[in-house]
C-alpha cells in the first residue's frame, strides 16, 4: 500500500492547503479517505478526479467533506468533455440521512451507506471500523492489503478499544488536534500525549500525526509524543508518501 497525504489540517485548511484528505493505492486502485476544503485542487497534483477508483468518509463534518460537491462536478464536466468512466462509489455511515443523501449525484457518484458491523471491501481494501468518541457519528478505520495494515483515527478523544483495533498496525494514521498541556476528550480529540501512548500501547510500527492544530510549534507535538511512543514519529505533511 501506498500512502500519500493530500491534507494533514483539522478544522479548516492553512493558507494554500487542505483539510483531511488521504489517498490510497495499492495494485492500481486509488482509495481517497474523506475529502476536505481543498482536497480537489491539491489531489490534481497526483491524481485526477475521474481516475479515482472510490472515496471513503469517517464522518460528515465539512473538514472531512467539503469538496465532495466539487469532486461531484469535477467528474461531471471531464463526462461533457468525453471522458468515460464509471458512477463513483463514495462509502459512508447512514446515521446522518441528511449528509448521506449529498453522496449521490446524478450517475456521477452513488452513497454507498457502510455497516461498521462488518468488514467491508473496496477494491483491493477489506475495512474495519470503530466508532470514535467524537460530537458527531464518526468511524475509524483499519484498512488492510497486502499483508499490511493502515489505521485510520479519524477525529476522536482517546478511547480503550483503539487498543485492540489498531494491534500491531504497520502505520497508525492518528489525529492530534491538542498539545499535550491541552485536553481535547469534550471537542472529541486527542493531544499528543494520548496519541504517544495510544501508539506505545497497540504496539504499531510508526505513528504519522495529522488533523494538526494551526498554532504554536507543531514539532512540539512530535517531541511531546516522544516521551510515550519510542519508535517513528512524523508530523503528515502535504504530498508525503509513505510505503507500507
Amino acid at each position: 500500500m501506498k500512502l500519500t497525504i493530500i491534507g494533514p489540517w483539522g478544522g479548516y485548511p492553512k493558507q494554500n492547503a487542505a483539510s483531511a484528505g488521504y489517498l490510497l493505492e495499492h495494485e492500481g486502485f486509488h482509495l481517497l479517505i474523506d475529502c476536505g476544503s481543498g482536497v480537489l485542487s491539491k489531489l490534481q497534483n497526483i491524481l485526477q478526479p475521474e481516475d479515482l477508483g472510490a472515496v471513503i468518509i469517517s464522518h460528515y463534518h465539512p473538514d472531512h467533506i467539503a469538496d465532495i460537491g466539487v469532486l461531484q462536478h469535477a467528474r461531471l464536466i471531464q463526462g461533457f468533455l468525453g471522458k468515460n468512466f464509471p458512477t463513483l462509489p463514495i462509502y459512508g455511515h447512514s446515521f446522518d440521512q441528511h449528509e448521506f443523501t449529498k453522496l449521490s449525484y446524478k450517475n456521477i457518484t452513488k452513497g454507498e451507506a457502510y455497516d461498521p458491523s462488518n468488514i467491508l471491501a473496496v477494491g483491493p481494501f477489506q475495512i474495519l471500523f470503530l466508532k470514535t468518541d467524537h460530537p458527531v457519528p464518526c468511524y475509524a478505520m483499519r484498512i488492510e492489503a497486502g499483508g499490511k495494515a493502515l489505521v485510520y483515527t479519524a477525529d476522536s478523544s482517546f478511547k480503550e478499544e483503539f487498543i485492540e483495533f489498531s494491534s500491531g498496525a504497520d502505520l497508525l494514521l492518528c489525529e492530534c488536534n491538542f498539545y499535550g498541556n491541552q485536553n481535547g476528550k469534550s471537542a472529541g480529540h486527542m493531544n499528543s500525549i494520548d496519541a504517544g501512548r495510544f501508539a506505545r500501547n497497540a504496539e504499531v510500527k510508526q505513528l504519522l500525526l495529522t488533523h494538526l492544530p494551526h498554532y504554536g510549534n507543531l514539532a512540539d507535538i512530535v517531541t511531546e509524543a516522544t516521551s510515550e511512543f519510542p519508535g517513528i514519529i512524523k508530523l503528515a505533511a502535504e504530498f508525503d508518501t509513505f510505503i507500507l
